[in-house]
C-alpha cells in the first residue's frame, strides 16, 4: 500500500476484499454441510483458543439463540459430551494441543467431531469426522509471502465471524424460525 491508501476507508475496502476472496475460494456446500451436522446433534460443544475461541463463543451464542443445546467447552455449566453429540472446534493453523486433547475425549465418548480450519491437512482435521475448510491466512502462514493487510490470523477470524453468522441464518431458515424468535432467546442480563 502506498501512503494514499493508509486511510481507514481504503484499508476497510482492502480488508473486505480479502474476506470476500476467501469465500470465493471456499467450497459452495460448506454452510449446508455444517448445518446438517449441527442439526443432527443432540448437544453441541464449541471450543477454540485465543481469538478463534472468541469466534467459537460467538457461534455458540447464535446456536443458543436458535434454541439449540449449545455450550462452550470449559464453562462450568457445560454438560458431558457423548453419543449423538457434536464437538465443534476451531484449529485455524491445523493444530492446537488443547484441541487435539478435546478431540480425543469426544471420540472416546462416542461424539462426532467437526474441525473448522484453514489448514485441512493439519493434525486436528485429520482426527475429525467433518472438516470445514476456510482457506484464509492464519499464524501458520502469515509470514510466507503474505501481501495481506490483516495481521497474523485476523483474516481467518474475520471470515469465521461472517461465516458463522451466515450459517446461523441458514439454520434459522432450515428450522423455520423468524429473527424475532431468535431475539426472544437473547439474554436480558446485560
Amino acid at each position: 500500500m502506498d501512503e494514499s491508501e493508509w486511510n481507514l476507508e481504503a484499508m476497510a475496502q482492502r480488508a473486505l476484499s480479502e474476506i470476500g476472496a476467501v469465500f470465493q475460494q471456499s467450497s459452495r456446500d460448506l454452510g449446508e454441510r455444517m448445518c446438517a451436522e449441527i442439526l443432527r446433534a443432540g448437544r453441541i460443544t464449541c471450543y477454540g483458543v485465543g481469538r478463534e475461541g472468541l469466534m467459537m463463543k460467538a457461534l455458540c451464542m447464535r446456536l443458543m439463540h436458535l434454541g439449540l443445546n449449545a455450550h462452550v467447552a470449559g464453562d462450568m455449566t457445560t454438560p458431558p459430551i457423548g453419543k449423538g453429540d457434536l464437538l465443534l472446534v476451531s484449529a485455524g493453523p491445523g493444530s492446537f494441543s488443547t484441541v487435539l486433547a478435546l478431540l480425543g475425549v469426544a471420540r472416546e465418548a462416542g461424539a462426532r467431531t467437526m474441525v473448522v480450519t484453514a489448514q485441512p491437512d493439519g493434525a486436528a482435521p485429520r482426527l475429525a469426522d467433518v472438516v470445514i475448510h476456510l482457506p484464509a491466512q492464519t499464524m501458520a502462514n502469515d509470514r510466507a509471502n503474505s501481501a495481506g493487510l490483516l495481521p497474523m490470523g485476523s483474516l481467518y477470524e474475520a471470515v469465521q465471524l461472517v461465516f458463522f453468522d451466515l450459517v446461523s441464518i441458514l439454520l434459522r431458515e432450515e428450522t423455520k424460525q423468524s429473527p424475532d424468535e431468535m431475539r426472544v432467546r437473547h439474554t436480558n442480563l446485560e
